[in-house]
């Protein structure tokens, strides 16, 4: 039985005998030869095909086109120019950051492109994977052809998602305190701001965030430009050992944060930092009523698929009786999300007053009857040492490095680095 395929090779030289060979092929019936990237969507939406031939050049291919296609269960082949393929840091190199699994030359026999396209079917869409390839050292073209030892031992890099419920309860600062303590330990760390409705990380560092590194690396990965030095590029510096990608600075530009481009800057990510520190937004809502439409922008899809791709989330909640409502209803939530990560859970703003005479007591015996949780991180209130980070626009370690609280953040590191094996620069 022959293998429906959709063709969109328009407008490339050689598309003429790309047609003729694909017609030729044993095995394949070329069922619509499509114009563009939304002629592709609208046939693979009508469950005509199970692979997709498309051009390296096709106008507004993008890794959220292909994860469509992905999730519709067509597997997606890109044919290059001959001339091209196996050039360092060229069109193949694109398109497989893509996640277009299969690339030919266009020259491809006919009997060689039905192989492919029999072997891709088979096998169904891929699941991406990344290695650690060692510190903020991304490899160059210049260095390709002598690469030197990685940093740190090879691996998989690590991303830790800092979550919590709405109302405040203290995200960002445990997420920039945490990257920074890390970051002082000597652990290569990459700081993300993935807050859709706002993100501060970049105002609590006293950086200026007219560009938002995030949203820059998004478009680079839905183009498939997307690497390890793209990354680094799209980053700021604020010590050797951490580099911040800031958020959006306007809530009205969460289009831009597509979850397939998400993705594909975390599994980056994890090439460039041994650890990455995550800030998310509160909301994991996941929009039912549109769900049936793939293409459709989700205003939580980026929350979603950064708690998914993550290690570990941290949940934070704050310690007075609203706040660790929220906080035991957010760990059911995050477990019915992704219940297969690890959670841990910090209580922040921890005194005196809310939860009686013994506030550390008060929340452990809740956060243990309620939500299952043993042991959580507490962290006291100190509003002296952060109005100080606050107001110098620093970190902890910098404004107020004998505080509790500070402390606290060390301990957290601590822990952080040795649940995942973090070997220090």
């Amino acid at each position: 039985m022959s293998i429906p395929v959709l063709l969109a090779v328009t407008g490339a030289p050689w598309e003429a005998d790309v047609v003729r060979r694909a017609e030729q092929a044993s095995g394949l019936r070329v069922v619509r030869r499509c114009v563009d990237i939304a002629d592709v969507m609208a046939a693979a939406a009508s469950g005509q095909a199970r692979a997709v031939l498309i051009a390296d050049a096709l106008a507004r291919l993008s890794s959220d086109a292909v994860a469509a296609l992905h999730s519709r269960g067509l597997v997606v082949l890109a044919l290059v120019d001959p001339l091209e393929t196996g050039a360092p840091f060229g069109a193949e190199d694109r398109l497989a950051r893509m996640g277009i699994e299969r690339i030919l030359p266009a020259d491809v026999s006919p009997a060689d492109l039905g192989r492919a396209v029999a072997d891709a079917v088979e096998s169904g869409p891929p699941v991406a994977s990344s290695h650690f390839a060692g510190g903020f050292v991304p490899l160059t073209p210049e260095d390709a052809a002598n690469p030197k030892p990685p940093a740190f031992p090879q691996g998989t890099g690590r991303l830790v998602a800092v979550w919590g419920p709405t109302g405040a309860p203290g995200r960002t600062t445990v997420a920039v305190n945490l990257a920074t303590e890390l970051s002082l330990r000597r652990v290569p760390t990459l700081l993300a701001d993935a807050d859709v409705y706002g993100g501060t990380v970049a105002q609590m560092l006293g950086m200026l965030d007219e560009t938002s590194g995030l949203a820059a690396a998004a478009r680079s990965a839905s183009n498939g430009s997307l690497d390890t030095v793209m990354l680094a590029r799209h980053s700021r510096e604020v010590n050797p050992h951490l580099l911040v990608l800031s958020g959006l600075n306007r809530a009205d530009r969460w289009t831009e944060l597509r979850p397939a481009a998400i993705e594909s800057i975390w599994a980056t990510a994890r090439t460039l930092a041994p650890l990455t520190i995550v800030d998310a937004g509160f909301c994991i809502e996941t929009d039912e009523e549109i769900s049936f439409d793939s293409l459709a922008p989700r205003r939580n899809g980026a929350t979603v698929a950064t708690l998914e791709e993550a290690d570990e989330v941290i949940v934070v909640g704050t310690a007075d009786p609203v706040g660790l409502t929220r906080l035991i209803r957010a760990v059911h939530e995050v477990r019915a999300v992704v219940p297969s990560v690890g959670v841990r859970v910090v209580v922040n703003r921890l005194r005196s007053g809310a939860l009686g005479s013994s506030p550390a007591d008060a929340a452990t015996a809740a956060l243990r009857q309620y939500a299952g949780i043993d042991r959580a991180v507490l962290l006291p209130y100190d509003l002296g040492a952060t109005d100080a980070a606050m107001a110098h626009g620093r970190s902890l370690a910098d404004a107020a490095k004998s505080s509790k609280l500070r402390k606290a953040f060390q301990q957290l590191a601590a822990e952080v680095a040795e649940a995942f094996h973090t070997v220090p620069a």
